[in-house]
């Protein structure tokens, strides 16, 4: 008669339980394995860690443009014909599955560092595949609409890769704990060198990677130029409604130094402030008048115009999420707003002696206006009494008979043009978007006493990397967070950051290598077999079943005579074991005969 009992006690492993469990759902001791990886799990490790930089990718790039979420906000909506701010709850789904992404290849790095066999679960896999899928259609629908803005990478590059340089630094010397382990433990030569020399030339790239930084930050501080002026675009738009009177005030509080707004002529002749062809957006024509909704916003009277209310859709829509943060009185105010006449925006400049940058429309051929409405808008503007000079002229449309009629306009172009060919115009002002520019434009157009406004800075960095590249002036959005920003965010004279690149270098590198040592002296002259692969490797291969089976039959088998002593049993047990029990009941000559013939069957 033979006595069950377990062959040894185990030792709870917490850490490596919950790590293999959440990894590849193997909770139980008997389901690890320190065998080499399936050729099929090291390609779901491969596509794993390129969607993580494809998540990162996509993740950096989409918290970068954050600067121009409503310009998304609004390309969506000429699209959709719907307004809905798409840009938060992409970042929100980004930012998630980049932290799972995240997650799963640090809980893969961890098995590779402590030898275990990687066994990606299946659920896993198939969410993987998901987030990558995701991504992959993200980042072409952006390629195929709005392929101009990965221009905001290069850009975003010239504030942040002198961190992001710090942190791949930081990553790779961190990594080389577990390439030093796979390096010390590996015995093939030609599996060695590869690694060694794959990680060795990252390294040397990374540790190169600075001389190809180009930042307008890096530059001594007393050749820092004058802080930008700011001009509120469309007003203050997170304040309050765009383009009305209320947002115009808002903007001048927060001490800017001129106003752009949009100018559209009514079909009975009055200029008025609207940046979108119809009204839908920011009245309420689709109550007052649900059958013109889709109207030209130029085709209405002022009588009509003046009826609608333009400030209930920005407390409804909340474009900026910012409306939470106003006072009540504000809230009200907003919410009365009317279509503000260009008189009165002329008004308030003239009153605060600030410059408005005008942005006419054209108007339709069947409007009445059609002949005119560039004499009527500068008659108009004549008429208030506001400077000439505070005045900047963007239309292109009959600008000789501009510059007849207001020869002090300061006549303005949006096309980036050869210096020359403004010169001759008359132009001194070019209004550009601020990846249309770089730093030798930059400096052209200072050398030929041209004016560069760019449009639309709201990211403190972005204010502060055309603040070092000498740009005079911005247009946009946040002139409430701008207005504040005492210096750029960070200024770097280039020996300071020679010393801080070569430092780190230094640092990592000799890191590293004391890994390496570290690493050879831990692991050189120790095999990793643990006593299951002992006890199995004189099989012949068999399937997974079978070993695992094979796994349990050894662990919970029937205690036989053959093992008589502790030295016996000790094969296998691994040093963190804290015993085992070698209680048996002498068995007879048939249960020998019985057990041995279990035993080659198995």
């Amino acid at each position: 008669m033979v006595k069950h009992q377990p062959l040894q006690y185990y030792e709870p492993q917490l850490c490596l339980s919950c790590l293999t469990g959440i990894y590849g759902c193997r909770w139980k001791r008997y389901q690890r394995s320190h065998d080499d990886t399936t050729k099929w799990e090291l390609l779901w490790f491969m596509i794993l860690t390129f969607t993580f930089f494809l998540t990162l990718t996509w993740f950096y790039f989409w918290w970068e443009v954050h600067n121009d979420y409503n310009e998304f906000n609004w390309f969506l909506y000429n699209r959709t014909g719907q307004w809905s701010d798409w840009s938060i709850p992409i970042l929100v789904s980004t930012a998630a599955g980049f932290t799972y992404i995240t997650a799963l290849l640090i809980l893969a790095l961890c098995h590779i560092a402590v030898g275990q066999q990687l066994n990606l679960h299946w659920l896993h896999k198939g969410f993987l595949a998901v987030v990558l899928i995701a991504t992959v259609v993200a980042m072409t629908s952006i390629e195929q609409m709005w392929d101009e803005e990965w221009e905001v990478l290069l850009i975003s590059f010239q504030a942040t890769a002198p961190f992001l340089h710090i942190g791949a630094l930081v990553a790779i010397t961190l990594l080389s704990w577990i390439i030093a382990g796979q390096f010390a433990r590996s015995e093939k030569a030609i599996f060695q060198i590869c690694l060694i020399l794959a990680y060795l030339a990252v390294v040397i790239a990374l540790y190169l990677v600075p001389m190809t930084i180009s930042s307008p930050c890096i530059m001594e501080k007393d050749l820092l130029g004058p802080k930008p002026s700011i001009i509120g675009h469309r007003g203050a738009p997170m304040l309050a409604p765009e383009n009305t009177l209320m947002s115009f005030k808002k903007a001048l509080e927060q001490r800017t130094s001129g106003l752009q707004a949009d100018v559209m002529v009514s079909y009975d002749g009055i200029p008025f402030i609207m940046h979108d062809d119809t009204l839908r957006r920011t009245t309420n024509i689709e109550q007052v008048f649900p059958e013109l909704s889709s109207q030209l916003s130029a085709m209405f009277n002022w009588t009509d115009l003046e009826r609608l209310n333009a400030g209930e859709w920005f407390i409804k829509t909340d474009p900026f999420w910012t409306v939470s943060s106003l006072s009540s009185g504000d809230v009200t105010e907003a919410a009365n707003q009317s279509v503000c006449k260009l008189t009165d925006l002329l008004d308030v400049a003239k009153e605060n002696n600030v410059s408005v940058l005008l942005r006419i429309h054209h108007l339709p051929s069947n409007h009445p206006q059609y002949e005119n409405y560039i004499s009527i808008t500068v008659n108009t503007i004549l008429q208030s009494g506001i400077p000439q000079e505070r005045v900047i002229w963007l239309s292109d449309h009959e600008r000789p008979v501009v510059r007849h009629l207001a020869p002090d306009f300061q006549q303005a172009s949006n096309l980036k043009r050869d210096p020359k060919f403004l010169k001759d115009r008359d132009i001194t002002f070019i209004n550009l978007r601020y990846t249309e520019i770089n730093q030798e434009d930059i400096r052209v157009y200072s050398l030929q006493n041209l004016t560069l406004n760019t449009y639309t800075v709201n990211e403190p960095w972005l204010f502060s990397v055309l603040w070092c590249g000498g740009v005079e002036s911005v247009t946009s959005d946040t002139s409430h967070i701008l207005s504040k920003v005492p210096s750029p965010i960070w200024l770097l004279p280039p020996d300071e950051y020679s010393l801080i690149w070569i430092t780190s270098d230094i640092v990592s590198f000799t890191v590293i290598i004391g890994v390496f040592v570290l690493q050879k002296w831990r692991l050189g002259s120790i095999r990793t077999y643990n006593p299951e692969q002992i006890m199995l490797s004189a099989a012949v291969r068999r399937t997974s079943r079978d070993v695992r089976i094979m796994k349990e039959k050894l662990i919970f088998s029937e205690i036989n005579n053959s093992m008589d002593t502790p030295e016996d049993l000790s094969l296998c047990s691994e040093n963190r074991y804290a015993g085992f029990s070698n209680d048996v009941i002498t068995p007879t000559t048939d249960s020998k005969t019985s057990s041995s013939q279990k035993f080659e069957e198995t």
